[in-house]
């Protein structure tokens, strides 16, 4: 693929001083507004309704996300960009994350794509502020699954699996402090668990061990709900289930982000056509980084 033009280091930091302190907004505070704030016509969405979805990660976790879309909205077609050049992002600054991601989003905003999904928590929580200021499409970002995962529990105690860097991001504990009061939330980093995803290590006596290890954190505070933060989780939701004897209910935002995707492009009117031009369902892959 050709290689799309990357942001100056300087226009990305201004980007992070900009937004690092302030959450991602709701999306349904920003959806309308961003294409006003732009001045993008009505006619000229309506025209877009045959673009495709961008769908962004740091690697292949996103695959979950991906799926869950499909199946959400299967006449949509879909561009997936995974950056496993510089994956795992959990590890990386706030402004590294936001960095990275306006130079893989910019290659889906040039591929013409009408709307893009965050499929990366971590993204979501560092850039979805400095992504959405700088491209003029409508995004949907990952949010931990906090408020779900508190009305389901009946100990009162909630674990959530995430990466190092989105386990102690302020969204995060804003979340925590919006939905889940007076219940003991008790989040982990689990960086190991993206490793073992993006080598395809999905199961086996290994994979078992690692996955145990990783969540011993919160097995221990006796929870009885766990949130998977991070997109590459849901692959291993079998080994987790396994470990937790089916005792333990398990979350993700797989299908919350498809249908917040879809009430999204049916505001914007821009849903697929199921025979607009017979591409409905097509997938173009693209898994290393823009430079």
């Amino acid at each position: 693929m050709e290689n799309s033009e990357a942001p100056s280091a300087g226009q990305g930091a201004q980007d992070v001083m900009k937004t690092r302190n302030t959450a991602p907004a709701r999306d349904a505070e920003r959806s309308q507004s961003t294409l006003d704030d732009t001045g993008v016509s009505r006619t000229h969405t309506l025209a877009k309704a045959g673009a495709p979805i961008g769908v962004f990660d740091s690697g292949a976790g996103g695959l979950t996300i991906l799926a869950a879309l499909r199946q959400e909205l299967p006449h949509e077609t879909y561009i997936y960009f995974g950056d496993t050049a510089h994956c795992p992002y959990g590890v990386r600054s706030d402004a590294e994350i936001t960095e990275l991601s306006i130079r893989a989003n910019r290659f889906l905003y040039e591929q013409g794509v009408k709307l893009i999904v965050v499929a990366c928590n971590t993204a979501s929580q560092a850039a979805l502020n400095a992504l959405r200021a700088a491209f003029p499409v409508p995004f949907v970002g990952v949010v931990p699954a906090v408020k779900p995962a508190a009305r389901a529990t009946r100990k009162g105690r909630v674990g959530i699996a995430a990466t190092n860097q989105a386990a102690k991001a302020l969204y995060l504990h804003q979340l925590i402090d919006e939905f889940a009061e007076g219940i003991q939330v008790c989040a982990v980093g689990c960086p190991e668990l993206v490793t073992l995803v993006e080598r395809g290590e999905l199961d086996g006596p290994v994979t078992e061990q690692t996955v145990r290890d990783a969540l011993q954190p919160v097995l221990a505070e006796d929870v009885d709900v766990i949130v998977l933060g991070c997109t590459h989780f849901p692959a291993l939701r079998p080994v987790i289930e396994r470990i937790t004897g089916n005792e333990v209910q398990i979350i993700d935002s797989g299908s919350a982000v498809a249908r917040r995707m879809r009430s999204v492009l049916e505001a914007e009117s821009m849903l697929h056509p199921a025979d607009l031009d017979g591409t409905a369902g097509l997938v173009q892959w693209r898994s290393r980084s823009v430079q």
